[in-house]
């Protein structure tokens, strides 16, 4: 309930700094052109102060190493020898847990030209609850931690889940915020592994 609080206190300062700069900016007349235009205009600069610090698609991965539930350090940064879908997730989300299964199932079917990374920002979470997680869903693949969310900051993390499809080449193709269906997540994943 309390990591609920500071994403939601998080959010909520951006909101309000970027109400902030539209009315320093005049923005304040909007309202005499229509809610509507307002409001959209405020979620619009949102979305762009939120992707701002993002990596894009096209520019190469942030690079760090993570170690895993077992210790094992794993390490992300330039060419690889598959390509890789990066999961960051909290034992706490209902998506993450919704798409768990499919997760399983991907890093399966694709094991031979795809590496998932399941990357637990534990500063929010509880580790014995991250491990029932893990168990509970079958993770087969690498699961990291990211004791103090720098990996998250590093790709700008706003919301739980978000997949980031890397190449080969270590170069982002995707960053994906929210969960998709598995059709959706193959179609994409099919994609990365034959580019």
């Amino acid at each position: 309930m309390r990591r609920h609080k500071w994403i939601l206190a998080g959010l909520l300062i951006l909101l309000a700094a970027v109400l902030y700069v539209n009315l320093g900016q005049g923005s304040l007349g909007l309202w005499e052109k229509g809610e509507k235009e307002a409001v959209a205009k405020s979620s619009q600069s949102l979305t762009e102060l939120l992707a701002a610090g993002a990596p894009k698609p096209g520019t190469p991965s942030p690079s760090f190493s993570l170690e895993d539930l077992d210790g094992q350090v794993y390490t992300v940064g330039g060419e690889r020898d598959k390509a890789l879908l990066l999961n960051f997730w909290a034992s706490w989300c209902d998506p993450c847990k919704e798409e768990a299964p499919d997760l399983v199932t991907m890093a399966k079917k694709y094991s031979d030209s795809l590496d998932v990374y399941a990357v637990n920002v534990t500063l929010y979470d509880q580790l014995d609850n991250v491990k029932k997680f893990v168990q509970d869903y079958g993770y087969t693949f690498p699961v990291l931690l990211d004791k103090k969310e720098e990996i998250y900051r590093k790709f700008n993390g706003v919301a739980f889940p978000t997949n980031v499809l890397i190449g080969k080449d270590g170069i982002i193709q995707e960053v994906i915020v929210g969960s998709l269906s598995a059709k959706d997540l193959e179609a994409k994943l099919k994609k990365l592994t034959n580019s």
